[in-house]
């Protein structure tokens, strides 16, 4: 089991932890787009992400093959405004293990 970072957020920026990373473009309480990145290790995996919110929202990212040290990137457009206090939640899989579990809560 995956252990979880929490972060409170207000603005558009990037949390991390471990190997995972979400990206947000919005500020406050709208989630227009989320971006996930993977940091890949010395060997190529299939890496996945899954994205969700604890008010009910989720998507699974694309399964991608990575080449060796390389990052993998794709993103989630909830597009929707979530009521404060609501936690915005990535897990990264390399090889089907997960690899990092970045949560930020959203604040207004």
């Amino acid at each position: 089991m995956a252990t979880i970072c929490w972060i409170d957020a207000a603005a558009a920026t990037e949390w991390c932890y471990h190997s995972v990373c979400i990206r947000t473009y919005d500020t406050g309480t709208y989630l227009g787009r989320v971006e996930v990145s993977v940091t890949n290790t010395d060997r190529p995996h299939r890496i996945s992400a899954r994205v969700w919110t604890t008010s009910g929202w989720s998507a699974n990212t694309k399964a991608e093959d990575v080449a060796a040290f390389r990052t993998y990137r794709d993103q989630a457009y909830p597009q929707r405004h979530f009521p404060a206090g609501t936690r915005l939640c990535a897990e990264g899989f390399r090889g089907g293990a997960s690899v990092g579990l970045p949560c930020v809560t959203l604040t207004s």
